[in-house]
């Protein structure tokens, strides 16, 4: 190998000191490849990289030596090095070759009148030492500048930390061989170029050789609007890289692009990308840059070529309202609850708030309470937020709609139409098949589904259940209205009321198979149901869906569907049970009293009446749930329907232990409990002896509660009801504690809580229930810790079950 001569080390010496600190300089640059190079036969070069001089280190002059005989030393022993630093010298310093050693000094010092003589001469006697040459830099060609293309910035850049900690994890992860490709995607207005933009902005010092920028997703012409080709996005960055020539083929550029980035630290923001084809051919390959891609849709495809996917979400809600604050000025300090719904009508999206305070600032005494009121009508924010009369929310939807396959655009505007904030897949697949023809409905539908999900136009919140963002649910509304002609909207509003019936049938027959309605079975060519595996899998459904219910109770209601509208309120009899939405409750079952009615079905009516008046009764509203129970008695009289006679009596009973009257409710409930040993309904009989267990409790009478909860809970047990059983246990278990018993009583409230919180007997109001007698327990036998341990886990599950218990709690554990 041939080696670096002392000369060849001052020679690099001097072209060092010749660059100066600019980093910006071409010298600097390509010196910084040499480096780049060597390092690969030696990482530890990279240590005096770059040669700038901080506090506790050596002077800049030293850790240049340091680093020129390092690289010379490497040139010895690596011929990439070696060649790389000859090119770099022969480039920067005039010097052709590696200098030769120096020759023994001459004896003479004449020049013949005949010679000729090329390039720099001295003439001097004796000379001692080496004699470098510094001839004047000729006139270097106009070079071109180092590309700086971001978008500029804003200001009033908000928040967005978590995600700048996602893409620095993601950077700091790539394999240090491979370029890296991140794909920032998410809905349209959600801030996708400014938080890119920003993040690049950051790390601008890690890429001196540029960051380039291209609008994907802009105009190709003066007159079309569409798809940028990468053809054109290539031309233009080539050109920026100092290309003389551009070929005229794609993969030419593409092949071209790829060499003229190589090893170069670059960073490339291609934006508002459509598909991962157009973005293939413009991804860098050197391990040494940075591609970022901002699209609408997900782009999975890049997956393949090692991409990685970050999906922004909206702003915070604090975020949002400081964002707002910026227009809205001292208004969002006067009204924060209005604030907060003016940011969530904007679905926090960075676009849409940053046009509600635009629209606060214009309008300097716009109260935003009237802000939030006009949001919420009509087409809310999509339609009344504009920018110079334009709808830019809107045309951005409209612009991600008109790209879908049209199977995804119909299942698009069907969506828009149901009043429900949640969709799995069994109802997708049943709207979708509507006139399809398609072999099979569910690929089919699964199809269409996942390009509403790769265009960030429908979100997946579990498996195969699925959301609308809140500012889409709108734009897919208007279209379903607008384009669905009026037979085929009522199809798709009946396939949703029909698969609401036919699965909360599933989950009614899973969770309360008792309540079932005979003679009253759905038709056989019904929509099919989701399928729900036991237990947990219903009272989830149930759970997800609760509002989709509702929306189908009220539009039953509303287009006069009556036989619907209340068998749905009746199926539904689980989600109340388990789940207490005490307005929900109460709403449904008006819709459904008012239904049952206009079909004259007496059975319909009398389930209404008896399962309002609970709703009614846990609402605190007890002189309308008494009046309910005197309608339900009067016509289960009148119809000598028995077991309707001590559902009513019972619940009358239930009415006057609420309001204390024990001697009142006791006679009800050893009246309903006759009733129902007349025909021999056991699971009647026995929920009648937990009511009386309940009233001995209320009356003092802790024996005789434990006796008949005893017969109750057993007696439910051999019937296999293990949700009333588990409800009687705990209660059990709470009387036992109270009687002296805390071992046998704090051992049955564990088995109970953990019964209600997993399988058949799944329950939050029970679970609440529990731990606050575990919380009672504790402090009876003084253990103050513990007690505030379950009164605060109580607490916080009756906060979204029961307000007034939360409520009560509360005060408790402000107790001293």
């Amino acid at each position: 190998m041939r080696a670096f001569s002392s000369d060849g080390l001052e020679a690099l010496l001097s072209a060092v000191a010749a660059c100066g600190a600019d980093a910006e300089s071409p010298a600097w640059r390509d010196l910084a490849r040499v480096v780049d190079t060597a390092a690969r036969a030696d990482p530890s070069v990279t240590r005096f990289w770059p040669p700038y001089a901080t506090r506790g280190q050596p002077t800049e002059s030293a850790l240049r030596r340091e680093l020129a005989q390092r690289l010379v030393a490497l040139a010895s022993l690596d011929t990439a090095t070696r060649l790389a630093l000859t090119e770099w010298l022969h480039q920067h310093s005039g010097l052709a070759r590696t200098p030769p050693d120096p020759a023994p000094a001459a004896t003479t010092n004449a020049i013949s009148g005949h010679s000729v003589l090329h390039g720099p001469t001295v003439q001097a006697r004796d000379i001692h030492g080496g004699i470098h040459f510094h001839p004047p830099s000729p006139a270097s060609p106009s070079r071109v500048p180092v590309p700086r293309q971001l978008p500029p910035v804003t200001a009033r850049f908000i928040d967005r930390e978590a995600d700048r900690l996602a893409l620095d994890t993601l950077r700091a992860q790539r394999p240090a061989h491979a370029p890296q490709v991140v794909v920032v995607s998410g809905l349209a207005g959600v801030g996708k170029t400014a938080f890119a933009s920003h993040w690049l902005y950051e790390h601008a010092g890690s890429f001196p050789d540029g960051q380039l920028y291209a609008d994907l997703g802009g105009q190709t012409t003066g007159t079309e609007d569409g798809p940028v080709p990468p053809g054109v996005v290539l031309e233009a960055f080539l050109v920026a890289l100092g290309a003389s020539e551009v070929p005229a083929g794609t993969a030419q550029r593409s092949a071209l692009w790829r060499s003229m980035t190589s090893g170069l630290r670059l960073a490339v923001l291609l934006d508002s990308a459509f598909t991962a084809a157009q973005v293939r051919p413009l991804l860098l390959g050197t391990a040494s840059g940075l591609t970022v891609v901002t699209s609408r849709n997900n782009l999975t495809g890049l997956r393949v070529d090692g991409a990685s996917v970050h999906r922004l979400e909206g702003l915070p809600a604090e975020s949002a309202v400081e964002l707002l604050a910026v227009g809205g000025g001292t208004r969002v300090t006067r009204e924060p609850a209005a604030a907060r719904e003016v940011v969530r009508l904007c679905g926090r999206l960075p676009l849409a708030v940053a046009l509600a305070s635009a629209q606060l600032a214009l309008r300097p005494h716009h109260s935003l309470s009237a802000l939030a009121a006009a949001l919420s009508q009509g087409q809310g924010a999509v339609h009344t937020l504009r920018i110079d009369g334009e709808a830019v929310m809107r045309t951005a939807l409209d612009l991600s709609y008109e790209v879908l396959p049209d199977a995804s655009r119909a299942l698009y505007r069907r969506m828009g139409l149901l009043p429900a904030d949640r969709h799995d897949l069994a109802l997708l697949t049943a709207l979708a098949a509507d006139g399809e023809g398609a072999c099979d409905p569910v690929q089919a539908t699964d199809i269409a589904v996942h390009s509403l999900v790769e265009a960030n136009l429908l979100e997946e919140t579990g498996a195969a259940t699925y959301r609308f963002h809140d500012l889409v649910q709108p734009h897919a509304r208007r279209l379903g209205e607008e384009l669905e002609e009026p037979g085929g909207r009522e199809r798709t509003l009946r396939r949703f009321v029909d698969w609401c019936l036919s699965t909360a049938a599933v989950a009614e027959s899973i969770l309360t198979p008792s309540h079932r309605l005979p003679g009253h079975d759905l038709p056989s060519e019904a929509v099919p149901p989701t399928p729900l595996d036991g237990p947990e899998e219903a009272l989830a459904w149930l759970s997800t869906h609760r509002n989709g219910l509702m929306g189908a109770v009220r539009h039953s209601a509303r287009v006069g569907w009556h036989w619907s509208c209340w068998r749905l309120t009746d199926l539904m009899w689980p989600l109340f049970l388990r789940l207490r939405p005490s307005e929900m409750w109460i709403e449904a079952h008006h819709l459904g009293l008012e239904a049952a009615r206009r079909s004259a079905s007496r059975e319909g009516e009398g389930r209404m009446l008896t399962s309002g008046a609970i709703g009614l009764r846990n609402a605190g509203r007890y002189p309308e749930a008494a009046d309910w129970y005197r309608q339900a008695l009067e016509m289960a009289t009148a119809d000598q329907d028995v077991r309707q006679q001590g559902q009513a009596v019972s619940g009358l009973g239930h009415v006057s232990l609420l309001a204390h009257r024990l001697d009142e409710a006791r006679d009800h409930f050893e009246h309903a409990l006759r009733l129902r040993e007349s025909i021999g309904y056991r699971r009647g009989a026995a929920l009648s002896r937990r009511r009386l267990g309940e009233t001995a409790l209320a009356g003092g009478d802790l024996v005789t509660a434990a006796e008949q909860l005893r017969r109750a809970g057993d007696e439910l047990d051999s019937l296999g009801e293990t949700y009333e059983a588990t409800r009687v246990l705990a209660l059990l278990g709470h009387v036992l504690d109270r009687l002296g018993d805390r071992e046998g009583g704090v051992r049955r409230l564990w088995e109970a809580l953990t019964r209600f919180r997993a399988g058949d007997a799944r329950s939050e109001h029970g679970e609440a229930r529990c731990l606050e007698w575990l919380g009672q327990a504790a402090e009876s036998r003084g253990d103050h810790a513990e007690s505030i341990h379950h009164y605060e886990a109580a607490r916080d599950l009756f906060r979204h079950l029961s307000p007034e218990d939360a409520q009560r709690l509360d005060g408790r554990l402000r107790q001293p």
